[in-house]
């Protein structure tokens, strides 16, 4: 079947209420099938204040706050309206990218109605569990999963690394590849602003280490605040930048007195100061892409990341940035101030990186998922 015409229903925890990669990356494949002549409805939580305006028709299911973290919602399944409206939409396609009780609530619809059901896997649950102390529930977890991927005629996983991942789980036999894109026409080196840099007290010998995400544990915000100490204590000259909000802002404050903390940016904003750091810093090793590590690297940066999914995908060591043991201070500090202290090795790993990254075209990797559904049905 043609995408034009196609009614695809997708089912996702975030989506509007808040701006994280996957209702980025989910806002962004909708806003591409519409164009595409595609019929889609969105089934997701909502808030009082979005995060974000949305792309698509959204259609609110019942939610509450996350315990502990009020910014995200949990959904409590479909709702006897979002059932109804599900019901007279018939939808051709069910798309899940959350395994939560919407998510099963999908793919059981989908399996009584006999749609066929797709999933895309976003986040890597089962490596969150070590920063809440809930190693215990990490065997239910992948048995969860591979019960619930299972089930799903498609699995389309965003690195070859992730992949792997999963494959080792048992989880595997129906598995695409569907990488992130970025717009290299906004995130480039262009946009570097001296009078940025200025307006932040960064001259022009300092080096600007960057670091971009929501500000929660399991991006390894510890390391962050590590590697900052360790480079003042050894002397190094250094502007660490972080870019994001989140629960833990007020603790990063208060360890890292000195640094820029810029809150939430987008678009022109978010690109400007990418493209005026210097160094790109994520020591996250739960990614199962990276999308502000292709975005830091299209902007130019050398990138130091974690040596785990997503982030070995995009960053070949010694080229286009470093690939740090995963949750060793001491090896994230090594690269970051190698790099500080070679300004022609930073320059050389920074136009690498900005060539590899102009091969993730958003265009090319959208119409990849279209030719995937069409395969489907």
């Amino acid at each position: 079947m043609n995408i034009r015409g196609m009614r695809i229903a997708f089912f996702t925890g975030a989506y509007s209420h808040i701006a994280d990669g996957v209702s980025l990356t989910l806002n962004r494949l909708v806003a591409f099938l519409v164009r595409e002549g595609a019929i889609v409805r969105v089934y997701a939580p909502t808030a009082a204040v979005p995060a974000l305006q949305h792309a698509g028709t959204l259609v609110p299911v019942p939610s509450v706050s996350a315990p502990g973290r009020p910014e995200y919602r949990i959904s409590l399944g479909f709702g006897w309206r979002a059932h109804e409206n599900l019901t007279d939409f018939a939808p051709h396609l069910f798309h899940i990218a959350t395994p939560d009780l919407l998510g099963l609530s999908a793919l059981r619809a989908g399996r009584t109605s006999g749609t066929p059901v797709v999933a895309s896997y976003h986040t890597h649950f089962a490596s969150y569990l070590k920063y809440y102390r809930l190693n215990v529930l990490e065997p239910a977890t992948w048995s969860y999963l591979r019960w619930f991927y299972r089930q799903c005629r498609a699995v389309y996983v965003p690195s070859k690394s992730m992949t792997d991942v999963l494959r080792s789980h048992g989880i595997d036999g129906n598995l695409r590849l569907w990488p992130r894109g970025v717009d290299s026409s906004l995130f480039t080196p262009a946009r570097r602003s001296y009078q940025w840099r200025v307006s932040h007290a960064i001259d022009g010998s300092t080096p600007a280490i960057t670091f971009v995400s929501r500000l929660v544990q399991e991006k390894g915000l510890d390391i962050v605040v590590d590697v900052m100490r360790r480079l003042s204590d050894a002397g190094i000259p250094h502007k660490a930048v972080l870019v994001g909000d989140g629960p833990e802002r007020a603790n990063l404050q208060a360890s890292l007195p000195n640094a820029l903390f810029t809150g939430h940016l987008t678009g022109e904003a978010l690109a400007t100061a990418y493209a005026s750091s210097d160094i790109f810093l994520f020591p996250s090793d739960t990614e199962t892409f990276g999308n502000v590590t292709l975005e830091a690297l299209s902007s130019g940066l050398p990138a130091v990341v974690a040596n785990a999914t997503g982030s070995n995908d995009l960053v070949e060591n010694g080229m286009n940035g470093f690939l740090a043991r995963p949750r060793d201070s001491e090896s994230f500090a090594g690269y970051v101030e190698r790099l500080i202290l070679e300004p022609e090795l930073r320059h050389e790993m920074g136009m690498r990186a900005r060539a590899g990254a102009q091969a993730y075209d958003w265009d090319y990797v959208l119409a990849q998922m279209v030719s995937y559904y069409e395969e489907i049905h």
